[in-house]
């Protein structure tokens, strides 16, 4: 989908991509001493508390650790980081799955799943519209705000739960036909986790951890916040002021995935080769190109990814950020290679990390 003037209605994507096939991977001997170099130097560039960088190439992991704080009592790449907004690559391979088995489309408007006496109307909201941030909802509620206000350098988003999130779209009146500007948003993929919880009759933490969490083997990966002894803890922008467990109300579908990082390898192992895996399908669907805007349409997006070229094949990434924690995920099926870095400081501007993270993957 190319976003434009009056472009034609989503397709009930995603398909299997008939071009996409798996990467059969071989160890290569020696690899990660060949790596280990690279992803010290990428740790020691991020100046925040704790930093891991996982790196999975070929099927072989090199894990490096590092920060400015003392080693935590849990060894730093055993703990759940908070992925904020990469926690849309699982809702969109959530989408992908459910649309694969039949029970849902992509072109399926949303509204009358969360309110069935509500009719679709001319130019319905979408799901595909929602998970591609061309549904034309703002980047959060006109009234997050002013209820967030109390709360916003601890949990702003605790203080807006999912009958708010699903009462503002319902009342939200479009400015411009859906499908016709991108526009990123929290929002938008909030609503899509409601639609889809509605249209499966199944609350959001126990779709998400039955239809993938579970099938993909990510018993590292969870939807709540837990203990000192599971989870790190993030810091605000000093680096040194340690912040609450990110509690995303209404939001969950937006950001509330926490994960370690060897589950995260994991789930972008399963990317790189989904042949014989549980959710084959949705894997592959997850990679294929369905938007394209900007000057000469050179960004890409996927169901669930951010898709740049590079020299040897495509590169697919997504990144997160919470009030003291920060996530990137990405991976190359051309060279068989997935990176999973976090760290536990606020975004600030200038700040390395996603530069850092970004650049090592694609320069591998």
């Amino acid at each position: 989908m190319t976003v434009g003037a009056h472009p034609a209605r989503p397709a009930p994507w995603p398909g299997i991509p008939p071009d996409v096939t798996g990467v059969t991977w071989r160890a290569a001997p020696g690899d990660d001493e060949a790596v280990r170099p690279r992803l010290d130097e990428a740790v020691d560039a991020v100046d925040a508390p704790d930093v891991v960088f996982a790196l999975s190439r070929h099927g072989r992991r090199t894990v490096r650790t590092g920060g400015t704080a003392p080693p935590p009592s849990v060894p730093r790449e055993q703990l759940r980081y908070e992925m904020g907004s990469a926690s849309k690559t699982f809702t969109g391979l959530l989408l992908a799955h459910l649309t694969q088995t039949g029970l849902l489309s992509a072109g399926e408007p949303a509204a009358p799943l969360l309110d069935p006496a509500r009719r679709p109307g001319e130019d319905p909201v979408t799901l595909a519209h929602l998970i591609t941030h061309t549904s034309g909802l703002p980047a959060l509620p006109a009234d997050f705000f002013v209820r967030a206000l109390p709360a916003w350098h601890t949990n702003p988003y605790a203080r807006y739960p999912a009958e708010r999130v699903v009462d503002a779209f319902l009342r939200h009146r479009q400015r411009h036909r859906p499908g016709t500007r991108w526009h990123y948003s929290n929002f938008a993929v909030a609503v899509l986790g409601h639609a889809l919880t509605a249209a499966t009759a199944t609350p959001w933490d126990e779709l998400l951890t039955g239809q993938v969490l579970d099938p993909l083997r990510l018993s590292g990966a969870t939807l709540a916040p837990g203990g000192p002894d599971t989870d790190a803890t993030g810091h605000r922008r000093d680096g040194t002021t340690p912040v609450p467990p990110l509690t995303v109300g209404g939001f969950q579908a937006a950001g509330a995935v926490r994960a370690t990082p060897h589950d995260l390898l994991t789930f972008l192992e399963a990317h790189l080769d989904p042949s014989g895996r549980p959710l084959t399908g949705a894997l592959r669907a997850v990679r294929r190109p369905v938007l394209r805007r900007g000057l000469g349409h050179r960004h890409v997006h996927t169901v669930a990814w951010f898709q740049h070229p590079t020299q040897c094949g495509p590169m697919y990434f997504h990144g997160g950020a919470t009030l003291g924690q920060q996530a990137f995920l990405g991976f190359r099926p051309d060279i068989g290679t997935a990176l999973a870095a976090v760290c536990t400081r606020r975004f600030r501007a200038g700040d390395a990390f996603v530069s850092t993270a970004y650049s090592l993957l694609a320069e591998m």
